[in-house]
């Protein structure tokens, strides 16, 4: 069929303008702005007033961005997230490229035990990272630090209810490790004392090794660096030397630091290593 004159300007001048309009949204649809810092706190993830963390997002993250969770001590009955925010400052100025989850959990009273309330709070708060990865723009695969009782809470986690495998490494800090060790049951260690004389805990050995990351080791647990103090009154260094030899043991990646003069928690120059060293085992695992 022969075109006309007119009618072929007309085809030409359309032809024209969908490329056009095509190249320009193009161009539009690949500029994509670097996404900027973000901080968020008191998220909740659960329904109860303790239930909630800040979040700290670095600039220019992807879907590819490691996410840190740090869980504060305090005897599984007090304690507050607002303890690790000299964590929190280091990592963001140090890893500037990993995001920071500090995390508020349930504490224990007599009607409420620590275990397995504070696991359960730990499943839901790594769910609701999970569910909201895309808004936040974050990665499924995470680290934990934890102090003292954290500690505990953040190893037994990782090896016991890590069912997807999302944890990638975990940082102990005078972390209790094992229930059943001698140095526990054998004297009056106050740790033990307090959670059987407040919650009338089960001292079977059976519950005591459900509650010991020592007892949950297995070859696929998250590689573990671990930080004890000598004099420690509170935790034997048993727990960290015994740990270590476990974690050995299964073939499971992991560094130990034991400050021989120091005790629950150290300062100084004992304080800079442990940190330097923190940094490179999360550099090199998570």
């Amino acid at each position: 069929m022969k075109i006309k004159t007119p009618q072929l300007f007309l085809l030409l001048v359309m032809i024209f303008g969908v490329f056009s309009c095509s190249e320009d949204t193009t161009s539009n649809d690949i500029i994509i702005q670097p996404l900027a810092y973000s901080e968020q706190f008191n998220v909740a993830y659960g329904e109860q007033e303790r239930q909630v963390y800040d979040i700290y997002l670095p600039q220019n993250r992807t879907v590819n961005t490691k996410v840190l969770i740090l869980i504060h001590g305090g005897g599984w009955t007090t304690g507050n997230k607002e303890t690790m925010n000299p964590f929190k400052e280091y990592l963001r100025l140090q890893l500037p490229d990993v995001a920071v989850v500090n995390i508020n959990y349930r504490l224990a009273t007599p009607d409420n035990p620590p275990f397995p309330m504070q696991i359960d709070d730990i499943t839901a708060m790594v769910n609701h990272l999970k569910t909201n990865s895309d808004n936040y723009v974050i990665s499924e695969q995470f680290g934990f630090i934890g102090v003292s009782a954290g500690a505990q809470l953040s190893m037994l986690w990782s090896y016991a209810f890590d069912i997807e495998n999302n944890v990638n490494m975990v940082g102990s800090i005078v972390g209790p490790t094992n229930f059943t060790d001698p140095a526990y049951l054998e004297s009056e260690n106050p740790v033990l004392l307090e959670l059987i004389d407040t919650f009338g805990i089960d001292t079977s050995t059976t519950f005591l090794e459900s509650v010991s990351p020592y007892h949950q080791v297995t070859t696929t647990s998250a590689p573990t660096i671990l930080f004890y103090g000598g004099i420690d009154p509170l935790v034997p260094t048993s727990q960290g030397v015994d740990m270590e030899a476990k974690l050995t043991q299964f073939g499971v990646d992991n560094a130990f630091t034991l400050y021989p003069n120091d005790g629950h928690g150290w300062i100084g120059n004992n304080l800079l290593d442990t940190t330097i060293k923190l940094k490179a085992f999360i550099e090199l695992h998570l």
